[in-house]
């Protein structure tokens, strides 16, 4: 069974991803926090490993702008759990398709690894990720030609509504596409889960 988790922001939702999945005590988890180098977030990794550990996961670092094939294979194929982190969304589709990682982590999600996404690891999910370019920068990723995502759901995440320094561009978004594209639209707090078929906004 396809199972995502999808956040805004997984610190703010520790306890809600444990609830829902109080399987992760004693996983392991491949972390992806490529999002976040376009973005400079300065303790990222630390802070996004130890909410990881505190939800009971042994934390596999995989950074795939840097990683050779091999460890991309091992460390996605190895482990319990995939976690995409924050940070550029078009930076993120960049390095996963130079890398060849998009097309496995998809393999490894269909086959019913569990996939948590955070903000742009949510937003890389959807069948394209166009309608983020007013949430992200899409000139960090020149060496991106379309905006095709990975297609693991069929609507579109807009994280961050209500957030004091990304809410604004959020809204917008929610403004400009909605009637267009089926848009899932959710707070910090908020949690999107994907089991196959079957989607719940959860709070």
């Amino acid at each position: 069974m396809k199972k995502l988790i999808l956040v805004s922001m997984l610190y703010q939702t520790t306890d809600l991803v444990r609830t829902i999945a109080p399987e992760l005590e004693g996983k392991t988890v491949t972390y992806i926090p490529t999002a976040g180098i376009a973005e400079e977030v300065e303790g990222m990794v630390e802070k996004e490993t130890s909410t990881l550990e505190s939800l009971g996961l042994t934390v596999d670092v995989l950074e795939v702008s840097t990683s050779s094939q091999e460890e991309i294979v091992d460390s996605l194929k190895r482990n319990d759990v995939i976690f995409v982190g924050g940070g550029n969304t078009f930076f993120l589709l960049q390095e996963l398709r130079r890398s060849g990682a998009d097309q496995i982590l998809i393999r490894e999600v269909e086959k019913g690894k569990l996939y948590i996404g955070e903000s742009a690891g949510s937003i890389i999910t959807c069948p394209d990720i166009g309608y983020c370019a007013d949430m992200d920068s899409p000139e960090k990723a020149p060496d991106l030609t379309d905006y095709a995502g990975l297609n693991l759901v069929d609507f579109y995440i807009v994280p961050h509504i209500g957030n004091e320094e990304m809410g604004e561009a959020a809204e917008e978004a929610v403004e400009k596409y909605s009637s267009e594209l089926e848009l899932k639209a959710i707070t910090d707090e908020q949690v999107i889960l994907v089991e196959d078929s079957e989607v719940k906004v959860l709070k």
